[in-house]
C-alpha cells in the first residue's frame, strides 16, 4: 500500500474514532439530562403522592409516620370533612372559585388592555407610567395592609369580595410579550380599514396574546385561590370564607378535635381546581414557549 493510501486509511480511522467519541459524549450528556429531569420530576410529584396517601389514612396512622402504602380511611375522611358544620367545605370552594375566577379573568383582560394602551399609543410620560405601575406592583401587600383594611372599612366593604378582586385587575405584566408579537403595522392597518380601538383589541390583539394570557391566567388564579392574608383581614362571616381560611380554621381546631386526615383531605380539595386549570391551559403555555424559541 502506498504512503498516500496509508495516510487516507489512517485519517478514516481517526475520523471514525472521533465520530464514536462524539456519539458517546452525546449519549452520556443525554443520559445525564434524563437523570436530572427524572430527579426533578420525582421531587415535584413526591409531595402530591404524600398528600394522596395521607388522605387515605386516619389521624392515628398519620401520627405514626410516613407510609408508602395507602390506608383505608379515604371515605371516612371525606365524610368527616363534608359533615363538619363548622367548616362548610363546599361553600368555601364555591367562594374561592368565584373570587379566583373573577380575579383571573378580569386581571387578564384589563392587564392586556393596559399593556395595549402603553404599547399602541404615544403620549407624554409613557415610560414613566409603565415604570410607575411596575413599582406599585412591587410593593409588598403586607406594607399597605393596615391602610388598605382601614380604607375598606371606611367604604363599608368588609365581608365583601370586591376588595379581593378589584386590586388585581390592572397590571401590564405582558407588555414585553405584546411588543414581540404585536407589530404596530397590524394595528395601523386595522385602523385604516375602519376598525375601532376596542374591536382591534378584542378581535386582533387578544387572539395573538393567547399564550401570554394563559400563563397570566394560571398565575393569577393560583395566587388568588391560595390567598390567605388579605381574606383573613376582611372576611369574618362563615358563609363568605374562602377555602384557605377554612383550612386554617380546621388546622387551629381544639387538640381533642384535631384530625390530620381531614386537614389533608381539605388540602386535596384545594389542589384539584388548580390542577384542572393548569391542564386546560397547559397547551397554550407550550405554544408560547415554542413561539418564543422560534422567534429567538
Amino acid at each position: 500500500m502506498s504512503n498516500s493510501g496509508k495516510a487516507s486509511a489512517s485519517a478514516d480511522i481517526k475520523g471514525a474514532n472521533a465520530g464514536v467519541k462524539d456519539r458517546i459524549i452525546l449519549t452520556t450528556e443525554r443520559v445525564l439530562c434524563y437523570i436530572v429531569l427524572i430527579l426533578i420530576t420525582f421531587l415535584c410529584l413526591f409531595s402530591f403522592y404524600v398528600l394522596i396517601i395521607n388522605t387515605t389514612r386516619s389521624h392515628p396512622d398519620i401520627q405514626k409516620g410516613f407510609s408508602f402504602l395507602p390506608g383505608k380511611s379515604f371515605i371516612v375522611n371525606m365524610k368527616n370533612v363534608l359533615a363538619n358544620e363548622n367548616i362548610p367545605v363546599i361553600k368555601g370552594m364555591f367562594n374561592s372559585l368565584f373570587v379566583a375566577a373573577c380575579s383571573a379573568v378580569l386581571s387578564v383582560y384589563f392587564s392586556a388592555l393596559t399593556a395595549f394602551a402603553i404599547h399602541a399609543y404615544n403620549f407624554r410620560l409613557k415610560k414613566f407610567a409603565f415604570t410607575f405601575i411596575l413599582l406599585v406592583m412591587m410593593v409588598p401587600t403586607q406594607v399597605s395592609a393596615l391602610g388598605f383594611v382601614k380604607m375598606i372599612g371606611d367604604w363599608k366593604l368588609l365581608n365583601s369580595y370586591i376588595p379581593l378582586i378589584v386590586p388585581s385587575i390592572a397590571a401590564p405584566v405582558i407588555k414585553q410579550y405584546m411588543d414581540s408579537v404585536l407589530p404596530m403595522e397590524l394595528i395601523e392597518a386595522a385602523r385604516i380599514d375602519g376598525a375601532r380601538e376596542f374591536r382591534i383589541f378584542n378581535q386582533i390583539v387578544l387572539p395573538l396574546m393567547k399564550p401570554a394570557l394563559a400563563v397570566q391566567l394560571i398565575f393569577t388564579f393560583v395566587s388568588s385561590w391560595n390567598n390567605y392574608f388579605i381574606p383573613s383581614l376582611l372576611i369574618n362571616k362563615a358563609s363568605k370564607k374562602t377555602l384557605p381560611l377554612l383550612i386554617a380554621q380546621l388546622r387551629s381546631a381544639d387538640f381533642l378535635k384535631f384530625d390530620m386526615g381531614q386537614v389533608y383531605m381539605m388540602i386535596a380539595f384545594a389542589i384539584v381546581p388548580v390542577i384542572i386549570v393548569y391542564i386546560c391551559l397547559s397547551k397554550f403555555i407550550v405554544r408560547g414557549v415554542t413561539l418564543g424559541g422560534v422567534k429567538g
